[in-house]
């Protein structure tokens, strides 16, 4: 079994959390059961998905898990061009944030593919 930590992705994934987390902080209160909580739940999710299918027997297990990763990047993906457009951080700081996502979208389409093929062991680069 792999530790998922050794994953580049995860630990890209891991990065866009922290500065995630760090962005929210600054939000109104009034985001806070909103905003704040949906954007840091689907950070959250997409390192823990990499983390759990990582422990998986199967490639086409861990492969879904990282679909599910995938979902959950391109919803914080969506969550930034909300918090743009509605003035609660500026466009530099999302445009940073939106590219951190597309990286890890990037290495998570590139992984899938390969685990989905088989349980060989997985590159540290990926």
């Amino acid at each position: 079994m792999q530790d998922f930590r050794d994953l580049k992705v995860w630990r890209s994934g891991h990065q866009l959390t922290l500065a995630i987390y760090k962005a929210t902080a600054s939000f109104p209160d009034s985001e806070r059961y909103g905003l704040t909580s949906q954007m840091r739940r689907s950070a959250v999710s997409i390192g823990a998905n990499i983390a759990e299918g990582c422990c998986r027997d199967t490639g086409p297990d861990f492969a879904r898990f990282l679909q599910m990763a995938m979902g959950s990047a391109s919803e914080v993906e969506y969550h930034l061009l909300l918090a743009r457009d509605l003035n609660l951080m500026p466009k530099e700081s999302s445009q940073c944030l939106i590219a951190q996502v597309t990286d890890v979208k990037r290495m998570l389409a590139s992984l899938t593919p390969k685990v989905r093929r088989g349980r060989q062991k997985q590159p540290t680069q990926n």
